[in-house]
């Protein structure tokens, strides 16, 4: 039965069999690892997958995607979970998780951002995105797409862009082409804020004013003379600063701040 893409779901199929053999390559599955692939649609990866192993777990929101997944595949070897990915707890899955996907471009952000609360049960993730997307996730300080995006999953993962997918290895094609990038969740963070809510503020208070010096953006926050005795310069602009430095300015908010922290975690800032 023929399906029609819903656009609700930001439902763009893919369909070239090199690029699905590329990806499967580049995650390298193997027998006995604990995998789960997020909105597997028409199953393009979902078979290739399941070839190389025992079990594999699927996520996804569409209910006539759900029934066909269930009729294609086994039930024994594919668990086939109806839920929308943006809150289903990836932590129920299981220690050392793998997460795949062909990420809807209408929600990619904040489900990375949701995926980022399961870090700790998650040993990599391969997705594939707008391209644009992983050019701000990957970026580098003082670069035109350094931002918010960059310094938060940053913060929390180490990022490998792997490959640019056209937009015709897709139907329906999409205007803007995709990209696969691998991130691995960080053992032990290079920069661990004392208060990640509070480096959630910080950030997202700086990029919100990007062309402002950091005087100005956070001037709330952190008073002028303070930026000195911090060895940071209050002329740069939010998008030269590293993500060490940002932690040092959220490590002084948060110590000095007299009224009530943040409410939201560090992943709702993102």
């Amino acid at each position: 039965m023929r399906h029609r893409p819903r656009k609700r779901f930001g439902q763009n199929f893919l369909v070239d069999a090199a690029v699905i053999s590329e990806i499967v390559d580049a995650i390298y599955p193997r027998r006995g690892e604990r995998l789960v692939e997020i909105g597997p649609g028409l199953g393009a990866l979902t078979g290739p997958l399941l070839e190389r192993l025992d079990h594999l777990h699927v996520v996804e929101i569409d209910r006539d995607l759900v029934s066909r997944l269930r009729a294609d595949f086994p039930l024994a070897r594919v668990t086939v979970h109806e839920r929308d990915a943006l809150s289903f707890d990836f932590a129920t899955l299981g220690s050392g998780l793998r997460v795949v996907g062909n990420l809807p471009y209408n929600i990619s952000t904040p489900l990375l951002f949701h995926l980022a609360q399961s870090a700790a049960s998650i040993r990599d993730i391969h997705v594939m995105l707008q391209r644009e997307v992983v050019e701000r996730m990957v970026a580098r300080p003082s670069s035109t797409d350094y931002g918010r995006l960059s310094v938060m999953i940053q913060y929390r993962f180490m990022l490998e862009p792997l490959m640019t997918i056209p937009a015709t290895a897709f139907r329906p094609v999409p205007k803007v082409e995709s990209a696969v990038v691998r991130m691995v969740p960080f053992g032990r963070l290079p920069h661990c804020a004392r208060d990640e809510a509070w480096f959630g503020r910080i950030v997202t208070a700086a990029f919100s004013q990007r062309r402002k010096t950091l005087r100005n953006a956070l001037k709330r926050y952190i008073g002028a003379d303070d930026f000195s005795r911090l060895e940071v310069d209050a002329n740069l602009r939010p998008q030269d600063l590293a993500i060490a430095e940002f932690v040092r300015l959220a490590d002084f908010a948060a110590r000095n701040s007299s009224g009530p922290n943040p409410t939201n975690s560090l992943d709702n800032n993102l």
